[in-house]
């Protein structure tokens, strides 16, 4: 979907800008999941996620070993969408990169 708005020459947000602020406005109604607002701006989910914490729309958990329930289930939701799309990994993959000691 694409949608043109027209915005006076004046005001001092920046197109991203905008659209940063309208996914964040979206999220907080319940219309967007975090990570379709995320995807509405490019951002990685984790990434989008800090910025609702900044702005204290979130609440990340207590304990900061805990990973937060928002990330937990978009990234559940992110992974089922990508293997009925077939977009699987090996299972060899899935532990590169983590420090397993």
């Amino acid at each position: 979907m694409q949608i043109t708005i027209d915005l006076p020459d004046n005001l001092s947000l920046t197109e991203s800008d905008l659209r940063r602020e309208v996914a964040i406005a979206l999220f907080q109604q319940n219309i967007l999941l975090i990570e379709q607002a995320a995807q509405v701006i490019t951002m990685d989910v984790d990434d989008f996620y800090q910025i609702l914490v900044d702005r204290s729309i979130l609440t990340p958990p207590s304990d900061p070993d805990d990973d937060p329930k928002e990330l937990i289930f978009a990234h559940l939701r992110i992974s089922l969408q990508q293997a009925k799309e077939g977009n699987l990994k090996p299972v060899s993959q899935l532990w590169e990169g983590m420090d397993v000691d």
